[in-house]
């Protein structure tokens, strides 16, 4: 892997004209994403652990995560970043090297613990960031998710957090659960580098997370999640003797 679709990647990152990133959980839906235009591909762990029989929150066995992800950026000739959760257990240097040969040029790491819901120290997510930086180098575009607005945190632990893992290597930083439009504003000024915001209900629009100066927006698990529901209403239909196409 060559550090071109990294730097490709890296460069759609622009504060007020934000890559816009519809994550996706097969080589299908992938597929989709660039046939519809957009430069790159995200995955987005609980569609694909979902997708694969297991529940989200690194129930995955590492190895199908990554051989999804491997079967996604396979099947598309656009960047690819994956959402690896916590890294699933491995070290700093094994995580970038199975990133590397999935074909994946980016990742979301969060800074709480996939199994017990608690938030990491930020000082020890900040030296596991930089160890994945050292490890990688440039060949991977660094998404570092901040889970404090999910826990009712302050603004001001967000950008502590957010200015740790920049410090540390990150490109991006990822405050979950952030939706308001007033602190998404304000946290995008103070931190003054790559926010990804999740779009979802409620959200402000995508026109105007680009007016707050967002850089990247990401759907997570909502479409898998309408997707599935799609499904679940054409099945019943078939259950109750009825056309599903109608």
């Amino acid at each position: 892997m060559t550090t071109e679709p990294a730097a490709r990647l890296r460069a759609l990152h622009v504060p007020g004209t934000p890559v816009i990133l519809p994550n996706v959980w097969d080589a299908a839906s992938a597929a989709a994403v660039v046939a519809a235009g957009f430069p790159a591909v995200a995955t987005g762990s609980a569609a694909v652990a979902r997708v694969l029989g297991h529940d989200d929150g690194e129930a995955t066995p590492v190895d199908e995560m990554m051989a999804a992800i491997s079967r996604i950026a396979r099947r598309v000739d656009v960047p690819v970043t994956a959402d690896v959760e916590r890294g699933y257990g491995l070290d700093p240097a094994e995580l970038a090297e199975r990133l590397r040969e999935a074909g994946a040029v980016g990742c979301n790491l969060e800074d709480s613990d996939p199994r017990t819901g608690e938030l990491v120290d930020a000082g020890k997510q900040a030296r596991f960031l930089a160890a994945v930086r050292e490890a990688a180098g440039t060949d991977l575009v660094i998404n570092a998710r901040i889970d404090t607005y999910s826990r009712q945190g302050t603004r001001a632990a967000a950008v502590d957090r957010a200015r740790r893992y920049l410090d540390a290597g990150a490109d991006c930083v990822y405050p979950i659960g952030l939706g308001d439009e007033k602190e998404i504003g304000l946290l995008v000024a103070e931190v003054a580098a790559p926010v990804n915001i999740l779009f979802r209900p409620g959200v402000p629009s995508l026109p105007r997370l680009a007016e707050l100066g967002v850089a990247r927006v990401s759907f997570g698990h909502g479409l898998h999640q309408a997707v599935a529901e799609h499904a679940r209403t054409l099945i019943r239909a078939i259950a109750e003797g009825r056309d599903p196409y109608r």
